[in-house]
């Protein structure tokens, strides 16, 4: 192949992400609700029949569907499965920044208004409980940062022999920080924490003074 025919066919092409079309999609809403004139933000507990996380604490959300047209879709659909809900009891969906994990993930927060939580009915399947958490906590309250190390084990017939170093290889060790927000006995943590403090870092007016 000529080299100009290479750059012909590659001149108007769109970059993304390499590999994005193998990733896993997933989408999460951060459901805001008032309660007695006050913003509260509404968490889930997961099923303890699930084998994915039984007992965590997370926004409603999960995996993509064909028919889902936007990430926006799936963010509500998955809302008004987990709530027991209507579309018309969610309003304004904004999209905040998408996380790409190393575990071939997507995954699409927004942040969206409940109506009321009186017409909640949690699917047994999927939520235990929901309880609310006044907005005001997480703008008075950082989290509490843990550094997690992640260890390095290549399979056993890795071919150390077609790498320099073999197997003295220095392999370079990766930390990553956990967050975790405590609120009466419940304990957000994990991705549904990244995403939380994420939210509030974008309306926290005090950090841009």
């Amino acid at each position: 192949m000529q080299i100009e025919n290479i750059l012909n066919h590659l001149r108007d092409r769109t970059p993304a992400l390499m590999g994005h079309k193998y990733f896993k999609r997933s989408s999460v809403l951060i459901p805001l609700v008032e309660l007695n004139g006050e913003t509260h933000i509404l968490f889930e507990v997961r099923s303890k029949n699930l084998r994915s996380q039984p007992g965590d604490v997370c926004f409603p959300g999960g995996r993509a569907d064909q028919d889902d047209k936007h990430p926006s879709h799936t963010a509500i659909r998955e809302t008004t499965e987990e709530l027991g809900i209507s579309e018309q009891d969610i309003s304004d969906p904004i999209p905040l920044d998408y996380v790409v994990n190393d575990l071939g993930r997507i995954i699409y927060p927004f942040i969206g208004r409940l109506k009321s939580i009186e017409n909640i009915q949690p699917s047994p399947d999927e939520v235990d409980h929901i309880f609310t958490v006044p907005l005001s906590f997480f703008l008075e309250n950082e989290p509490k940062k843990y550094k997690v190390h992640l260890e390095i084990k290549p399979e056993d017939n890795f071919p150390y022999h077609l790498i320099v170093g073999g197997e003295d290889y220095e392999w370079h060790i990766r930390t990553m920080e956990e967050l975790f927000y405590q609120y009466d006995d419940n304990t957000i943590w994990g991705l549904t924490a990244k995403v939380l403090n994420h939210f509030i870092s974008l309306i926290d007016t005090k950090k841009d003074r």
